[in-house]
């Protein structure tokens, strides 16, 4: 946690502006004149006894803001309070003499002037250092999500081209119309992927035309044993979603549901949104994942990572058995706060 973090709050917490200021003054000269009116002179003196600390803590920390670290911070506050307590309390005493009136025990003073501007102003700047706290965990977690985002593209991109080539290779020697075909379709999945790696946001409409790319790409390798079908409605194309998450769920039903299966399989992906929920489902009739590691690889799980890293409770990933033996991976997204991601 640094230390203009612990400013910033300091500055939210005590700190305002000059008409406010003005109005909390006239408040408080409302209170003492009704207590005044009222003859209500020891609740008066200990209201004073109170105030005037706290308003001494608060100029001292917006005074030193920028030099104080958390831990200064909440220094300073118990000192200064501590030390204002102890400064007003002759005064609070000669008030209430010179009014005849008896004043409460020392003790009893400093107790209710040191806890009550503990609590109104430590609370909250113990609760502002807890957040940022939270926040910068947060945003440490974001990083390492990030990086492993990345780590595992420079793993699994090479192994993809050279897979690609090779086949375009085979294909221009037997081939040559299949291989300009696959060629097109490399440079326009290439042409889709690359910007989306060096960018934290992306919409439904190009990561399905990623996925697109990619699946025309795994139906010239694996020929007539691969069917495919992408639904992506024209009026969701602009919704707002984390780069290559699709990517992922199409990968792994072509790795798990394609590749070990002989014969035909079918991979569909659909998208519908329902109010504020955004539902993208990935089904194939493949080989199917066993129960022991179903949703346990690598990239399932950096899946799930990066979607509570960034929506928290409120986006969610099911890897399930459906209707007709198929294996269907839908991801949930909060459409509205999607739109935030592109901010």
């Amino acid at each position: 946690m640094t230390d203009d973090d612990c400013a910033r709050a300091i500055r939210r917490l005590y700190g305002c502006a000059w008409r406010q200021g003005l109005l909390s003054l006239l408040c408080l000269a409302l209170v003492a004149g009704g207590a005044l009116l009222l003859r209500r002179y020891a609740l008066l003196a200990l209201f004073g006894a109170i105030v005037v600390p706290g308003f001494v803590t608060c100029a001292l920390l917006l005074v030193a803001a920028r030099r104080l670290g958390w831990t200064s911070a909440m220094t300073l506050l118990l000192a200064a309070t501590g030390a204002g307590a102890w400064a007003v309390l002759p005064a609070y005493q000669s008030v209430l003499a010179a009014w005849g009136v008896q004043a409460l025990p020392d003790q009893q003073v400093l107790a209710c002037v040191v806890g009550v501007n503990v609590a109104v102003l430590g609370l909250p700047l113990w609760f502002a250092r807890t957040r940022a706290h939270a926040q910068q965990l947060a945003d440490l977690r974001n990083a390492a999500l990030a990086a492993e985002l990345k780590a595992l593209q420079a793993q699994v991109e090479p192994h993809f081209l050279y897979n690609t080539l090779a086949n375009t290779r085979y294909l221009a020697r037997h081939q040559p119309p299949r291989a300009v075909e696959m060629l097109e379709h490399l440079i326009a999945y290439l042409h889709s992927a690359l910007p989306d790696m060096r960018s934290q946001a992306s919409t439904l409409g190009r990561e399905f035309e990623l996925a697109g790319h990619y699946l025309a790409l795994m139906a010239i390798r694996f020929g007539e044993r691969l069917q495919y079908q992408l639904d992506c409605p024209p009026a969701l194309a602009a919704v707002s979603m984390p780069p290559l998450l699709l990517m992922t769920l199409v990968e792994n039903a072509v790795c798990h549901g394609l590749e070990p299966k002989p014969g035909t399989v079918r991979i569909a992906v659909t998208a519908v949104r329902d109010g504020d929920v955004l539902t993208i489902v990935v089904a194939d009739d493949g080989a199917g994942i066993g129960e022991t590691t179903l949703g346990s690889g690598v990239g399932l799980r950096n899946l799930r990572e990066r979607l509570q890293a960034l929506y928290g409770a409120r986006a969610g990933f099911v890897l399930r058995r459906g209707d007709a033996g198929l294996t269907e991976a839908v991801l949930t997204l909060p459409a509205a706060a999607a739109l935030e991601v592109m901010a």
